[in-house]
């Protein structure tokens, strides 16, 4: 009767995270967020599009650390089938932020420009 109590239902094949693993995984999740809050509140860089990338770079590397270390994530846990919906997710959530982005700088492109007479009346 203990060995079915011991089961609890879990995956044999998932991952399961140590103690070295979590701390590990918290470090790196703190790094990858006061090295982002350094570069915006100090501008070392001096571009504005370039610590705006990097920001952006150091986002998507955290969401691996928290996938990796914390949710566990990895090719061999549920037979495959997580990495997959990852990657589906991915690729919906690049198609949206890209179309977005893509219409938002078409209409400010080609919106009419508003003559400066116009903008100073109340």
């Amino acid at each position: 009767m203990s060995a079915a109590h011991d089961d609890h239902g879990h995956d044999l094949g998932a991952a399961h995270g140590t103690l070295r693993d979590y701390t590990f995984g918290f470090a790196l999740s703190v790094v990858l967020t006061a090295v982002p809050f350094w570069l915006v509140m100090a501008h070392p860089l001096g571009d504005k599009a370039l610590t705006g990338a990097l920001v952006v770079l150091f986002a998507a590397a955290q969401i691996v650390v928290h996938m990796i270390f914390f949710l566990h994530m990895n090719s061999k846990s549920e037979g495959g089938w997580n990495m997959l919906a990852l990657l589906f997710t991915v690729m919906l959530v690049v198609i949206v932020l890209s179309g977005s982005l893509w219409v938002m700088h078409h209409l400010n492109a080609n919106m009419m420009p508003m003559a400066r007479s116009m903008a100073d009346m109340p």
